[in-house]
C-alpha cells in the first residue's frame, strides 16, 4: 500500500466515506485515469455495536460518498469496525483480511479487485 494517503485514525466511518475518499480520489490523478470508465455502486457495511452503511458510487474516474445503501449495488463489502480501521492503518493487508474472514464480499469480484484504487 506504500505511500497511499492514509486517513486520521481517529476519523469517522461517515467522514471516510461521505468526505474523505472522495475528496482522496479527486485530488489523485493517476486514481482517477486507473478507475477509467467504471460506474459502479459499492456499499460498505459496517459493523460493531450498531450497523452503519454507506454507498460509494463510482462514475469514470469521479467518486461520491452517501449514507444508507444502495439498493442495486454492484458490490457489497461487509467489515467491522476494528478491521476497517486497522486496513486504513496499514495495521491488515486486505488479502489478508479476506483470508482470515473479517471481510466479506458480495456481488461483482471483478470490482473488489478495484478497491484499492478507490479506497487508497
Amino acid at each position: 500500500m506504500g505511500g497511499r494517503p492514509r486517513p486520521p485514525d481517529d476519523i469517522s466511518p461517515h467522514e471516510f466515506f461521505t468526505s474523505w475518499v472522495p475528496a482522496s480520489v479527486a485530488s489523485d490523478a493517476e486514481r482517477r485515469r486507473r478507475l477509467g470508465e467504471t460506474r459502479a455502486s459499492l456499499v460498505f457495511a459496517l459493523t460493531g455495536e450498531r450497523l452503519e452503511l454507506f454507498t460509494v458510487h463510482i462514475c469514470e474516474g469521479e467518486v461520491r460518498g452517501e449514507t444508507g445503501r444502495a439498493p442495486d449495488a454492484d458490490l457489497e463489502v461487509e467489515v467491522d469496525v476494528e478491521t476497517w480501521r486497522r486496513l486504513n492503518r496499514g495495521d491488515l493487508s486486505a488479502p489478508e483480511a479476506l483470508v482470515l474472514r473479517r471481510v466479506k464480499l458480495t456481488g461483482d469480484f471483478v470490482l473488489a479487485l478495484k478497491l484499492h484504487l478507490i479506497l487508497g
